[in-house]
């Protein structure tokens, strides 16, 4: 099982980004894939989440700035994050959970500037 996140960078305040993440391997059928993002010395956090069916849920503070999405690819999602700031810089890590599991990807940083 793997998940592999992508997209992530540094970019300045007000500009956007784009995270994807695969999964793969032996983990189907998937109930719900997201991300969940750590600042260095707090806890994670959830941020995005996507369930099979499309419902999608995300936290206050980036609602009306980020959209979650599935891919074309089966098991693939994407999180476009626009609008931002300094306090969205986070390592941003993409899950999936099946009936039983809950899989983590490895962490993409995101770095944003003033």
């Amino acid at each position: 099982v793997q998940l592999q996140a992508s997209g992530g960078g540094s970019v300045q305040a007000g500009e956007s980004l784009r995270l994807s993440c695969a999964a793969s391997g032996n983990i189907f059928p998937v109930n719900s894939m997201g991300w969940y993002r750590q600042v260095s010395g707090k806890r994670r956090e959830p941020v995005a989440s996507i369930t099979s069916a499309g419902s999608t849920d995300y936290a206050d503070s980036v609602k009306g700035r980020f959209i979650i999405s599935r891919g074309d690819a089966e098991n693939t999602i994407h999180l476009q994050m626009n609008s931002l700031t300094p306090e969205d810089t986070a390592v941003f890590y993409c899950y999936a959970v099946t009936r039983s599991d809950r899989f983590w990807g490895q962490g993409t940083q995101v770095t944003v500037s003033s």
